[in-house]
């Protein structure tokens, strides 16, 4: 039988719970937990943690709409030893062995994001050949690498450089990503390591030598992320029967502009307006629910033909909830988009949250959607695009 080992702690230095904090509108550890439970080779998927709380976000994949994808998912705990600063991988892999039967082994690290099901079904191919005996991920690089030497002066490790190849004629070398590797059982008692014997390498693309470490880890990822097009399914689009938005930081850009006569000016964005049309196309109702109180508002929900326009909404759960009743309609038909920390109670009730990329971070963890797009550069059109493809694969 092959399982994947899936070790994820609560303590981090570096990110405070790291391997459930949002990234890409879902915790870490969804995309490799993810990645393992589409890998056909793999039985059963351990997530091997110390934290209750992690513990009940995993529970909630394996308990929520994607609950069949999950079905191989288990989380087992691990002891405190195993979960400190100071102890290895291969620590916790031992101690997770001796307590469970299997014939191989894949250790997944949370920490790479880009993971796919696919990497791992080569990776088990690779494993399956003839004279393997370890697998691991890579990741070919075509650098020139030096090393410092004991007198201080630095030395090339991998060409000559009287010889200076051109780019197309290197080989470069292969890194490690920190990945995935593969072992049997077997290997891994006799060696205590992740990897022993006959080692292959199975190249991944060469994005995936990033690894989240560090903050700054975790920007370019997420941004690296929303550009290939990686989102998780978005639950609850195909009951939507209520779109609503807040104004300014959604619509548009935030920004108070003024004329030299002192009239106050908004930058919205037509794509919006192709949006509303679409979901009034779909007999969506919808509308704009804001706390400010301006004509020019009024005048573009009237140009936008909204079904909807309430300003001055200091209470804006009040005002949906009243509206709600009155259209006889659920929360959970509900999707409403917003920026700020006043929009995060009707987020919090509403069936599906949305939010601009460029929202405060607050709300950006909490949405069930990030948009690619900022605050007034096409938010609507971008969230009706994705609400109307779900209607036509669901």
């Amino acid at each position: 039988m092959n399982v994947a080992f899936i070790p994820v702690r609560g303590g981090s230095k570096s990110i405070p719970l790291k391997n459930i904090k949002i990234l890409n509108g879902r915790p870490l550890v969804y995309w490799v937990l993810r990645a393992a439970c589409e890998c056909k080779y793999l039985s059963r998927v351990y997530v091997a943690t110390d934290s209750e709380e992690i513990k009940r976000v995993v529970e909630e994949f394996q308990n929520g709409e994607e609950r069949e994808l999950f079905s191989k998912t288990i989380v087992t705990g691990r002891s405190a030893e195993s979960a400190s600063d100071t102890a290895s991988t291969e620590f916790a892999m031992l101690e997770f062995a001796a307590q469970y039967e299997f014939d191989t082994i894949a250790l997944i690290q949370a920490t790479s994001p880009l993971l796919s099901g696919a990497d791992l079904d080569r990776g088990f191919e690779a494993f399956g050949e003839e004279g393997v005996d370890s697998v691991l991920s890579v990741v070919p690089q075509k650098r020139f690498r030096w090393h410092l030497n004991s007198a201080g002066n630095v030395e090339p490790i991998n060409y000559d450089v009287f010889h200076r190849p051109r780019r197309q004629d290197f080989s470069g070398d292969l890194v490690e990503n920190g990945a995935f590797y593969i072992t049997s059982r077997q290997k891994l008692f006799e060696s205590r390591n992740r990897l022993s014997g006959r080692i292959r390498a199975v190249e991944m693309s060469e994005e995936t030598f990033l690894e989240i470490d560090e903050p700054s880890d975790w920007i370019t990822i997420e941004a690296l992320m929303k550009k290939k097009g990686l989102y998780a399914p978005v639950a609850g689009l195909s009951g939507i029967r209520l779109f609503l938005t807040d104004c300014d930081g959604c619509l548009t850009d935030g920004g108070m502009y003024y004329s030299e006569q002192g009239d106050e000016l908004k930058k919205f964005n037509t794509r919006d307006g192709m949006g509303f049309q679409l979901l009034r196309e779909q007999g969506i109702l919808t509308g704009i629910i804001t706390s400010e109180n301006r004509a020019l508002n009024q005048r573009r929900a009237e140009k936008l033909k909204l079904d909807i326009i309430e300003q001055g909404c200091q209470d804006k759960v009040a005002v949906i909830d009243r509206l709600c009743r009155e259209l006889q309609l659920d929360w959970k038909q509900v999707l409403y988009i917003g920026d700020d920390r006043n929009d995060l109670a009707v987020m919090q009730k509403a069936g599906v949250s949305c939010c601009p990329a460029d929202a405060i971070s607050e709300v950006r963890e909490y949405a069930d959607y990030v948009t690619q797009t900022k605050g007034g550069s096409g938010v609507i059109r971008e969230v009706t695009e994705l609400l109307l493809a779900n209607r036509k694969t669901g």
